[in-house]
């Protein structure tokens, strides 16, 4: 017989659970477009459970009162056109 094991989630989602050192020798372009995908994708994740489910509920603003109630610094234009695009092709 197999025996399942339960896992329990986090209380904080948002949260990393661990993190690991990024990989050496990219060019600088890659850092800054990984820190905002994962940042983009934090923001998209904390919005649809607040209950933001289309982009169009997804200004500006709202985004970037999410990302201060995550205690996250405030995401650029771009930031948040990408988390929109998450919010979108999440259906």
């Amino acid at each position: 017989m197999a025996v399942a094991t339960v896992r329990t989630l986090p209380l904080e989602p948002w949260k990393p659970l661990q993190k690991k050192p990024l990989p050496a020798g990219r060019p600088r372009e890659w850092y800054v477009s990984h820190n905002r995908r994962l940042k983009a994708m934090r923001l998209a994740i904390a919005l649809l459970d607040s209950g933001v489910y289309h982009p169009s509920k997804a200004d500006d603003d709202t985004i970037r009162s999410t990302a201060a109630r995550l205690g996250v610094h405030a995401p650029s234009d771009a930031t948040c056109r990408m988390v929109r695009t998450l919010i979108r092709s999440g259906r």
